[in-house]
């Protein structure tokens, strides 16, 4: 293969004052950082409500919660990204499409966009992830909650939520994990995100796979350390006989 190799490409300047590639690739990193924080934060409050609207007594609550997650699961992500960047903003009142529009930057409505289309399609994963930790304790503990005379909400609160949550972290960690890799479709309406710097940094130096290892690389150490982070807290909080692994 007539390929030339250079794995110092990320520290050769760019040509545009004294940066590197490198500082593109930070850059990027800073941007999907931003996008994952909003997105996730979205998405655990939004699908946790959600989660235990699915599971409450009343049938509106629950015809809400079951109308989201089957609009939002069973639309592809990139499809709800462009309805979020190009139609939902033609749609705004007046006042704030203008502003949308004229006063914030085109790198900043992608952003928003991007974290919003994102938390909400993520909400709707995290929905059921709430819905199966709360259907999975034992009903025994409900009973025994409304016999002792707790409300509803006192039930979630002290009973339900603090067990339920506990016994989902796994896969809350993966939730949380492909929502951080999800950040990638960001790239496809301009927000200067790490794959939107790896593409630019490809053309302009031709080290395609350099570049695309590098960026892997930099994927699969984030995730890593987000799934070492969840597994401990899931360590500290498990409860015992409900999480396999500790009697």
């Amino acid at each position: 293969m007539n390929y030339s190799w250079n794995w110092g490409v990320l520290f050769q300047p760019t040509g545009v004052g004294d940066t590197t590639y490198w500082n593109w690739i930070v850059t990027g990193l800073g941007w999907l950082l931003v996008i994952a924080v909003v997105a996730w934060s979205i998405a655990l409050i939004l699908g946790s409500i959600l989660g235990i609207m699915r599971t409450l007594p009343s049938p509106t609550a629950r015809g809400i919660g079951t109308a989201y997650v089957t609009l939002f699961r069973n639309v592809p992500l990139l499809i709800q990204l462009f309805i979020w960047f190009y139609v939902v903003p033609n749609f705004l009142p007046t006042p704030i499409k203008l502003w949308w529009m004229n006063d914030l930057g085109a790198n900043t409505t992608a952003l928003i966009s991007a974290s919003v289309g994102l938390g909400l399609f993520t909400a709707a994963r995290v929905c059921e992830q709430v819905r199966t930790g709360i259907e999975a304790l034992p009903v025994g503990q409900v009973n025994a909650g409304y016999a002792m005379g707790f409300s509803t909400a006192q039930l979630y609160r002290y009973v339900i939520l603090p067990q339920s949550f506990r016994m989902i972290l796994p896969p809350l960690s993966s939730e949380l994990t492909n929502c951080v890799k999800n950040t990638s479709i960001a790239s496809l309406v301009g927000v200067a995100e790490i794959i939107s710097q790896m593409k630019t940094i490809s053309e302009y130096t031709q080290n395609t796979i350099e570049i695309y290892t590098y960026v892997t690389i930099i994927f699969i150490v984030i995730n890593f350390c987000l799934i070492q982070a969840m597994y401990m807290l899931e360590k500290r909080l498990r409860v015992p006989g409900l999480i396999a692994g500790d009697k």
